[in-house]
């Protein structure tokens, strides 16, 4: 508990402004259980606003996309949406972002992409068709509703969760062998919602505005 309890404490003290999830994990309204959660994505936003490698292509970016999440959602649900989130942040991002005539943020460029979003009433693209797909095959709800990059980029994420937990587990990790087993089911159950998110938000339509 002290190991939790430790990291809560350090951030509620030095809590800094620029940093949106420490206001979260210093707010009295934010669950405990949640604050946990936001540890990690508070840790990561010291790093990502101190550098101009880690500038995120999306806004909010995928950390406050998280943090969003986690104060919406919970911790458990808010993981898998993130996990989501962080699927579609690679180099094809813009290209489906164009494709689908999605607005940009006026300040800096980044491609709108917020949490919850006009859901696309004419889809031909079945949700339950795309979620047991990916249930069977990470990825491939994805690739059935047309983001093919992000499918592969899918699969490829659980893989590399499974086979570290594989590897962990085998050679007898007390630690990481379950973080990575947790990792998997989260970035499994991530999987499956982004194909459902992808046939239910991101179809063409003749009104594609968020």
């Amino acid at each position: 508990m002290k190991k939790i309890l430790l990291p809560l404490l350090l951030s509620w003290i030095i809590a800094q402004e620029k940093y949106p999830a420490d206001s979260l994990i210093k707010s009295k309204n934010t669950p405990f259980f949640h604050k946990v959660g936001l540890l990690p994505i508070s840790g990561w936003q010291r790093i990502s606003y101190n550098s101009n490698f880690f500038n995120c292509q999306f806004y909010p970016s995928c950390s406050n996309y998280g943090a969003i999440a986690i104060k919406q959602y919970g911790f458990i649900r808010g993981s898998i949406i993130v996990t989501e989130r962080i699927s579609r942040c690679n180099p094809f991002a813009i290209y489906y972002h164009l494709e689908l005539n999605r607005p940009f943020h006026d300040n800096d460029g980044r491609l709108i992409d917020p949490i919850n979003q006009k859901q696309i009433s004419n889809s031909k693209k079945s949700p339950l068709i795309s979620v047991i797909l990916s249930a069977i095959l990470p990825g491939a709800g994805k690739i059935y509703s047309g983001r093919t990059m992000d499918g592969i980029l899918g699969l490829w994420n659980v893989y590399m969760c499974y086979n570290s937990a594989k590897f962990s587990i085998k050679n007898e990790r007390p630690i990481l062998g379950p973080l990575f087993g947790v990792a998997l089911g989260i970035t499994y159950l991530g999987e499956i919602y982004g194909a459902w998110r992808s046939a239910v938000y991101y179809q063409k339509s003749n009104d594609t505005k968020t």
